[in-house]
């Protein structure tokens, strides 16, 4: 063992990496909870739960490499980028679990949020009104009824391994339950438009491409406060703003 690596850190939550074991410590069981349960239930490769000791969580590492990470260029090719897709459209048609997901937050929620986030970004000064608005009328096409899907709910490229052209983990499950699986697409090619493509080619032309980046769009907005409060940079080249420009 070389040492500890801080996988991530901040207020709420805290990964770990000790040689091959992944230590999560959380402040909210029932996040621990969730993700143990969705493991379990998922039809696609995770890693495998060593011991659990609340607030601690430890699992093994899966094999592979990501596929990148928001910000920076993709190492992933096409055919990873296919398989991916197509990981992610087994977990979507397997049975969800009983409980609603990151993923599964209801319209009138999502309106309220948007609305209360798009005001405080403007009034704030942390972004001008003007790509706020634009954004938050391109968002508004995510808020609309959605037929219930096992999602991940925080699918970020940094949570899929692959090996080669073949996926060999998802990790992260914490925010997974019923959802939109739309919302899981969105997430996983957030910054990495380029690669939609790809990903739907494995995971099937009939996903909804306005619906995929107006929840780019959402995710942005709702996301921005929240990243500068827990330290994170989402004016970073790539990142969240970036995102929100590229839609202008």
């Amino acid at each position: 063992m070389e040492g500890i690596e801080v996988v991530v850190a901040h207020a709420e939550r805290a990964t770990l990496r000790v040689g091959d074991v992944f230590l999560k410590v959380d402040t909210d069981q029932a996040r621990i909870d969730a993700e143990v349960a969705a493991m379990a239930l998922a039809p696609v490769p995770v890693p495998r739960v060593l011991w659990r000791r609340p607030p601690v969580l430890a699992i093994t590492a899966v094999p592979g490499t990501t596929l990148g990470r928001l910000g920076a260029p993709s190492t992933g090719s096409p055919a990873a980028w296919a398989a991916a897709g197509a990981a992610i459209r087994k977990l979507h048609d397997a049975p969800p679990p009983p409980w609603l997901g990151q993923a599964g937050r209801s319209i009138d929620t999502l309106t309220a949020l948007l609305a209360e986030e798009c005001a405080a970004l403007v009034t704030s000064g942390l972004l001008p009104a003007d790509l706020v608005d634009r954004n938050r009328r391109i968002a508004e096409a995510a808020l609309r009824p959605w037929t219930p899907a096992f999602t991940h709910g925080d699918l970020q490229i940094a949570h899929v391994f692959v090996d080669g052209d073949q996926v060999t983990g998802i990790i992260d499950w914490s925010e997974a339950g019923q959802g939109d699986a739309l919302a899981d697409l969105a997430t996983f090619t957030h910054g990495h438009e380029e690669h939609l493509d790809d990903v739907l080619a494995g995971y099937g032309a009939d996903a909804d491409r306005d619906v995929i980046r107006a929840w780019w769009s959402l995710r942005s907005l709702l996301i921005i406060r929240w990243l500068i409060a827990h330290g994170f940079d989402p004016f970073a080249p790539g990142c969240e703003v970036d995102v929100l420009r590229s839609r202008l």
